[in-house]
């Protein structure tokens, strides 16, 4: 298995983390139409990752012998770690915008 495939792994749910906590950020500024769009690239970025992931299982499923090695575990920390963030962040943002319209539901 190429390190380059889990780098790639590494790099998009590195992006995915880096997104959502932009989203956070965005939110807390009260610019929700920003965290909006970072949560939608966040959500773009996982996608991307999930792609390689799954390549990845499918090679495997395929016969092909995958190596433990600790990038590969590195690289699916970082994916659940993303996948953490930007649910997170996705209910952050909601939460940012009910307290700035008065609590209400909307």
């Amino acid at each position: 298995m190429s390190e380059d495939v889990i780098m790639q792994l590494i790099v998009h749910a590195g992006n995915a983390r880096s997104a959502g906590m932009e989203a956070i950020q965005h939110a807390k500024e009260g610019r929700y139409e920003a965290a909006r769009a970072a949560l939608q690239e966040a959500g773009e970025e996982l996608a991307r990752a999930h792609q390689v992931q799954t390549a990845l299982i499918q090679r495997e499923a395929a016969g092909e012998r995958v190596n433990m090695s600790l990038l590969m575990v590195h690289a699916q920390d970082h994916m659940m770690n993303a996948m953490t963030v930007k649910d997170l962040a996705a209910e952050l943002v909601e939460l940012y915008e009910r307290l700035a319209a008065g609590g209400r539901r909307g």
